[in-house]
């Protein structure tokens, strides 16, 4: 159990609870922290909770059967993820890494529930939340596919960005370039150079512990 004090803090979405709402979601959070590099979960784990990112950054990912390691988001302090798979109430389809050390705020099933039945505000932050979502997963097909090295590391660095999903990161992301790579699915020399390029061209700002964005709106089209 957390105070309503620290769910305000963490977690941008209490604001559209009622008071009684707000005094449930704290009974069913906890706390916990995970090493870098660390699995919160395996594909095909049950974890039955909501999480969400209080500090860290977290790389949800798989491996196919052929060996193919693919990544389908990072989610940085601000984040939270995986209310599908507690509604459908299945296993993980896919693993959860802690990319530095992470601490989580997890929601218990029974409560994310609770509050999907009872709540307005919490079904239209959910809303907001899996069409933002839906609209990542479309991106990472096609620029997976179509796009080069600079473009993709720029798609990636925008979604970080992202201030529906990721709405605690503002301007500023501390992440490192082999994080940034691990994310992309790159090695740590090619994002080096992409940055570079990104950043020649008034996109970002490379500085000390992370990013700086300075168009946002060009970064998420960068290569088209």
């Amino acid at each position: 159990m957390i105070s309503s004090d620290r769910l305000q803090g963490i977690a941008t979405w209490a604001s559209e609870l009622s008071d009684e709402e707000c005094e449930r979601a704290c009974r069913g959070i906890v706390e916990k922290t995970y090493a870098k590099g660390s699995y919160i979960c395996h594909r095909g784990d049950r974890l039955d909770a909501w999480l969400g990112v209080v500090s860290g950054l977290v790389k949800v990912s798989t491996i196919s059967n052929m060996g193919k390691a693919v990544t389908f988001a990072g989610v940085p302090s601000g984040g939270w993820f995986g209310e599908g798979t507690v509604l459908k109430d299945e296993a993980r389809q896919y693993d959860l890494v802690a990319l530095r050390d992470t601490r989580l705020a997890m929601m218990n099933g029974a409560t994310f529930r609770w509050l999907f039945e009872h709540s307005v505000g919490f079904n239209r932050f959910l809303v907001r939340q899996l069409n933002e979502r839906l609209g990542q997963f479309i991106a990472l097909i096609g620029y997976d596919r179509m796009l080069d090295a600079p473009a993709r590391v720029a798609r990636c660095v925008a979604w970080l960005f992202n201030p529906v999903l990721y709405p605690s990161v503002g301007s500023f992301l501390e992440i490192s370039q082999e994080e940034l790579g691990l994310l992309c699915g790159l090695s740590r020399q090619v994002t080096n150079k992409s940055l570079k390029d990104l950043e020649a061209a008034g996109l970002v700002r490379i500085e000390h512990g992370g990013l700086a964005v300075v168009d946002l709106k060009r970064l998420g089209r960068y290569g088209e």
